[in-house]
C-alpha cells in the first residue's frame, strides 16, 4: 500500500477552502455511524432524530476530549513552544487548542462521545444507558472508517516489517519518524511498515459484528449498559496488542515514539479499561437479577 501524494480533496479553493482526506474519513465515519444509530433507534420505536442530535453534540465533545487527552500527554512539548507566541491567549488558541499543530487521541474521543451522549440524554430526559447501548456498535463503525484518515496522512503506522509482506505500507521519507529516516538502511522503495491503522480498522469491524451478535443471541442476559461495557472491553483488547506495533505512541513520560524506558499510554489505558469494565460487568451479574432488557 502507498498513500497518495496528495493529502487534500480540495486545496485552497479561492485561496480559502482546504479540505483534507483525513477530515472526509472522520466525517464519513461519523455520518454512517449516526445513520446506523438512527435505524437502530427507529427499530426500537424511538425518534431517529435523537441519533443525529447526539452526533452533533458528540462531535464537539469528542474532538475536545481527544485534543485534551493528547495535550495532557504531550504537555511538556507545548510548554516548550510557549515562547514562540507573543501572548498566552495566542499560544492557547493557535497551539494548544489547535489540532492542526499535532495530534488527537482516539481514546479521548471515545470518552468525549460518551460524555456527549450523557449530556444530550440528560437534557432531553432520555435513558442514558439505553442510548449508550444503541450507540456502542455505531462507534465501531465511525472508528473503522475514520482510521483510514491516518492512511492519507501517512501516520499511525507501525515498525518496519521483517520480511516485508504484501499488505505492508510504504511511507515516504518526510513522514517518517527520525529513527527510520536513514534511507540507506530503510530504502523507500523496499521498506514496508505495519499498517496499524488498517489493523485497527479491521478490528473495529470485528468488534461491530461481535456486539451485534451478542445483542441478538443474549438479549435476555444483557442489562442496560452492558453493550457499552462490552464495546469498551472488545475495543481495548485489540488496541492493547496493536499499539505494541506502533512507533509514534504517546508515552507515560510524555515523549512520543517507541516509548523506550516508559509505558505506552494507550496500552495502559486499554488495560485499565479492560479490568474496570470486566469488573463492573461481573459485579452486575452477581447482583440480584433484574428483568430482561426489552426492545423498548
Amino acid at each position: 500500500m502507498h498513500p497518495p501524494d496528495d493529502r487534500y480533496v480540495i486545496y485552497q479553493l479561492f485561496g480559502l477552502l482546504t479540505i483534507h482526506w483525513y477530515a472526509v474519513c472522520i466525517l464519513s465515519g461519523a455520518i454512517l455511524a449516526a445513520w446506523f444509530g438512527a435505524r437502530r433507534a427507529a427499530a426500537r420505536g424511538h425518534d431517529p432524530e435523537h441519533a443525529w442530535n447526539i452526533l452533533a453534540i458528540g462531535l464537539v465533545t469528542s474532538i475536545a476530549c481527544a485534543r485534551a487527552w493528547y495535550v495532557a500527554a504531550e504537555w511538556n512539548s507545548f510548554v516548550q513552544r510557549r515562547d514562540n507566541y507573543a501572548s498566552a491567549w495566542r499560544w492557547l488558541l493557535f497551539d494548544v487548542a489547535n489540532p492542526q499543530t499535532g495530534g488527537i487521541a482516539i481514546q479521548g474521543a471515545i470518552v468525549g462521545a460518551v460524555i456527549g451522549c450523557f449530556i444530550y440524554t440528560r437534557l432531553n430526559k432520555l435513558e442514558f444507558l439505553h442510548w449508550a447501548d444503541l450507540g456502542a456498535p455505531c462507534m465501531s463503525i465511525g472508528q473503522a472508517i475514520g482510521r483510514w484518515g491516518n492512511f492519507f496522512n501517512q501516520e499511525a503506522y507501525g515498525r518496519p516489517m521483517d520480511p516485508p509482506q504484501p499488505w505492508g505500507l510504504r511511507i515516504d521519507a518526510p513522514f517518517r519518524i527520525h529513527q527510520f529516516q536513514d534511507l540507506t538502511e530503510y530504502p523507500v522503495e523496499t521498506t514496508r511498515f505495519h499498517p496499524t491503522f488498517l489493523y485497527e480498522s479491521l478490528w473495529n469491524v470485528l468488534v461491530l459484528l461481535s456486539l451485534l451478535l451478542v445483542e441478538r443471541r443474549f438479549r435476555g442476559w444483557l442489562r442496560k449498559g452492558d453493550l457499552l461495557l462490552l464495546y469498551a472491553i472488545f475495543y481495548s483488547i485489540g488496541r492493547l496488542f496493536i499499539e505494541g506495533l506502533r512507533t509514534d505512541s504517546l508515552c507515560t513520560n510524555g515523549i512520543g515514539g517507541e516509548c523506550e524506558g516508559a509505558l505506552r499510554l494507550a496500552q495502559v489505558t486499554a488495560l485499565v479499561t479492560i479490568v474496570l469494565c470486566s469488573g463492573v460487568l461481573a459485579l452486575r451479574r452477581l447482583r440480584r437479577p433484574s428483568a430482561p432488557q426489552t426492545a423498548s
